[in-house]
């Protein structure tokens, strides 16, 4: 299944969960298919296999006066608010060696605040403080049920779904301020933009051998696959879950390939107009004007 949140045009206040049939057939709002189902992806989680069953009986039935037409639709990140933004750092092997870098023994952990998650089709804002914005196109899951100390052979039945993300960075904070803490660089307003939808596990056939692509001004400046990923989704829960417990919600980030734009020659940083495309393979595609 693909999960979206949405809202129509023109309401943008409200918020609703659904799910996208697909081929342009429009989005079932789950809380006109069932009153009791709730109005965000993060309270769907939180109902476990109820919701998910819900979801799915929607699919199958699509009742016409349940469905909004794709032109009605606003499509949010598929989860606002999380209690957690997880992020991991230096996690593609041929992004180390891009830079010349080791190939880490330990997941490099760093977080974003959820404040900077905007929409897969809204807009990212160059803040005045930085000169330095880059792309990262990143292949993202989220938490499906609460867990601590979690075994890897355990871990994905902890993951509700995959999405697309984009850790938009600003790296003269990143690299060069903060003293090298990475936050700052990270988590300006409108740096994680996380969409089109949440596919669920199911729907994936191998979360680790998707192509991963980044596209600026529809010029290719990232073109890798998820198998180059070091620590894959059951490493990253489990490691993550010995020292936090997850909730349903819970963003991750997997991390990036090669082809950013600090590590050019010379280095590229984005500028008002431009246009970012991130596009993962069975996942979907996000498009982001540069403000």
């Amino acid at each position: 299944m693909r999960l979206v949140q949405f809202c129509r045009q023109g309401d943008e206040g409200g918020v609703r969960v659904g799910v996208d049939r697909g081929e342009g057939l429009g989005v079932i709002d789950l809380k006109a298919f069932d009153p009791s189902m709730p109005m965000t992806m993060r309270e769907l989680l939180e109902m476990g296999a109820k919701g998910m069953q819900c979801a799915q009986r929607a699919l199958e039935v699509s009742p016409a006066q349940c469905v909004v037409p794709f032109a009605e639709v606003r499509l949010l990140s598929p989860v606002l608010a999380p209690e957690k933004v997880v992020c991991v750092g230096m996690n593609y092997r041929d992004h180390c060696l891009e830079q010349n870098a080791p190939i880490p023994k330990e997941p490099i952990i760093f977080s974003k605040f959820p404040s900077a998650i905007t929409g897969p089709f809204d807009d990212i804002t160059l803040p005045d403080e930085s000169q330095e914005v880059d792309w990262e196109v990143e292949l993202a899951f989220v938490i499906g049920r609460k867990g601590k100390h979690i075994k890897e052979e355990d871990a994905m039945s902890y993951v509700a779904g995959f999405t697309v993300a984009n850790d938009v960075s600003a790296r003269d904070w990143q690299m060069k301020r903060n003293g090298n803490q990475w936050l700052l660089g990270k988590t300006f307003d409108s740096f994680c933009p996380l969409g089109p939808a949440l596919v669920t596990t199911s729907a994936v056939t191998d979360p680790h051998n998707l192509g991963i692509r980044c596209l600026v001004n529809g010029i290719a400046v990232q073109n890798s696959n998820t198998d180059q990923l070091i620590f894959k989704t059951e490493q990253v829960v489990a490691w993550v879950s010995q020292f936090v417990t997850l909730s349903p919600g819970d963003v991750f980030l997997t991390g990036t390939p090669p082809g950013v734009g600090v590590f050019r020659n010379p280095p590229v940083f984005l500028k008002k107009g431009d246009v970012v495309e991130c596009q993962i393979d069975q996942v979907g595609v996000i498009r982001n004007n540069v403000v």
